[in-house]
């Protein structure tokens, strides 16, 4: 959708803010709540909130294009065509919404009993209209567990919600702002199940600022709700302003996960490839002939339920044990990376250490054959959903200087970085990284790799960083934990007082805590002998 001239009406009284638009919206989630579970409710928001979207994105853009024809001179009589022409709005990436879907149709009737089914016939009608949504947005809304009074009520609340009207920021812009925060907070009342669907941002940002993915193929194969897709588009825009520089595939197993990705791309104009619908990715890989320019993924953690099997061509480095998937993600992804690939995995810490059925066998393979690049230990408590400590592996393919990229050649090295101590608590359970954080990790792995946006030649910092060679990890046992490699912090002792004028004070100090002791003990005494 094209960004609009700020307007007049942003800077009024009345018109809300964006912290209001989440206020009112999580207010609507609230509505339900008592009603049925977490999950449940994520799926009647969030479809309400989207079908309320792409009517404000319709009625935005009609307004438009009532605006453009009239300046143009065009008959009053014709300007109904230009309204109704659906290229007019699907041109500048706007949804169509056929009339008994738009949200005023909706809202006026709400409370006539039959919510539910309108709600439904919106979700059909959208569908209908639009290939991109087809078999993705909910119709859970007339069902008989659905209580319809409270329903009428989250419409009406919703109904208060504004996507448009955000100064220069068009709708689709605050709703995906809005989504992505509904995500998390619906991550978190979620628990545990709540880390299927969701990552937190600065753990993608991560992955996103270190791998750089400015054009090409990017590939989740355990996509959830598509935040990494997201967070890369934001990176390419930022850096090209061409949202068209990077081509989106993911896969996802879980059919409401899916659902949610598809409507979160659809959001963002993000025109990726999800497959046609969910599907295991071990038992049936909807991208089979993708040869990717950058994987981002965070696979679910040790995942000892998995459809395995020990002929299977991708395991290429050692057959992965049943009890856990975590090697079988990390080969799957390698047999997807183009030639020049690169990947950035979340991981459980356990995978750099644990030598348990092959494990320890299969990482050394990787290490030999040159595919690790970096390994960066995540300080904890970054992840609400599990208090399982967590890593980031990133591969690369070709570690030679690529010609004319002119990279710094890093063959038979890895990098370590240890980011344990780094982080900022939000509350007395969370963790995020700061963006200066971020770019503190970022900055390291391209200083090292000699990429053009480093700032500074790459140098080990104890207690940080280091580059160990293949030799070095061989002596470790093939073991990857940053912290066997990056040593500690030096100690500035530039100021540092002598070790024996230190030994005479604290000497000096201590005897005057004993003298001190010595008369309360006989103050103490003396009072005790009073009481007798």
């Amino acid at each position: 959708m094209p960004r609009t001239k700020k307007s007049d009406q942003a800077m009024l009284p009345g018109v809300p803010t964006m912290a209001d638009l989440r206020e009112t919206l999580w207010k609507a989630a609230d509505k339900l709540r008592g009603s049925m579970d977490a999950a449940q409710y994520k799926d009647f928001v969030l479809g309400l909130v989207f079908l309320k979207y792409v009517s404000d994105a319709f009625t935005e853009r009609r307004e438009q294009i009532a605006q453009e024809v009239r300046a143009e001179g065009i008959a009053e009589e014709r300007v109904a065509d230009f309204l109704d022409d659906v290229d007019e709005y699907t041109g500048e990436g706007v949804f169509w919404v056929p009339a008994p879907a738009r949200w005023d149709n909706i809202a006026s009737r709400a409370k006539e009993g039959r919510v539910g089914e309108l709600l439904d016939a919106a979700m059909d009608a959208v569908m209908g209209a639009n290939d991109a949504l087809l078999g993705v947005l909910p119709k859970i809304f007339n069902r008989d567990n659905v209580d319809q009074h409270r329903l009428a009520e989250l419409v009406d609340l919703i109904s208060d919600a504004r996507f448009t009207g955000h100064g220069d920021r068009p709708a689709r812009d605050v709703l995906g702002e809005v989504y992505e925060y509904f995500l998390e907070k619906f991550a978190r009342a979620e628990g545990k199940r709540g880390g299927e669907f969701y990552t937190p941002a600065s753990v993608v940002k991560t992955l996103v600022e270190v791998l750089e993915p400015y054009q090409g193929r990017v590939y989740d194969p355990c996509c959830g709700s598509g935040g990494m897709f997201v967070q890369a588009e934001k990176f390419v825009l930022a850096h090209s302003n061409r949202a068209d520089a990077i081509a989106v595939y993911g896969q996802e197993s879980n059919e409401r996960t899916w659902r949610l990705a598809k409507m979160n791309l659809a959001i963002h104009g993000i025109g990726g490839n999800l497959g046609p619908r969910w599907a295991d990715t071990f038992r049936e890989d909807r991208h089979p002939d993708l040869r990717a320019d950058h994987v981002l993924a965070n696979p679910p953690f040790n995942m000892s339920d998995w459809a395995r099997s020990t002929d299977d061509p991708r395991w290429r480095y050692g057959v992965p044990p049943a009890g856990n998937a975590n090697f079988a993600w990390i080969q799957h992804i390698l047999g997807k990376l183009a030639e020049r690939g690169t990947a950035g995995i979340v991981l459980a810490n356990g995978s750099m250490s644990s030598k348990q059925s092959g494990e320890g066998a299969i990482r050394a393979a990787l290490v030999e054959a040159d595919l690790v690049a970096c390994m960066v230990a995540l300080p904890p408590q970054l992840f609400r959903t599990t208090q399982i400590p967590a890593c980031l592996w990133f591969f690369t393919k070709d570690k030679t200087p690529q010609g004319g990229a002119a990279l710094t050649d890093r063959r038979g090295e890895v990098l370590f970085v240890d980011a344990r101590s780094l982080g900022t608590m939000t509350n007395r359970t969370e963790r995020v990284l700061t963006p200066d954080e971020i770019a503190r990790i970022a900055g390291t792995y391209h200083a090292w790799r000699g990429t053009k946006t480093a700032t500074a030649a790459y140098e080990d910092v104890p207690g940080f960083c280091y580059s160990a060679s293949q030799d070095e990890i061989r002596t470790h046992d093939h073991v990857l934990t940053p912290g066997r490699y990056v040593g500690t912090a030096e100690v500035d002792d530039t100021d540092a007082e002598p070790t024996a004028d230190k030994i005479a004070r604290l000497t000096k100090d201590l005897y005057t805590h004993f003298d001190e002791s010595a008369r309360l003990e006989q103050a103490v005494r003396e009072g005790l002998e009073r009481l007798a």
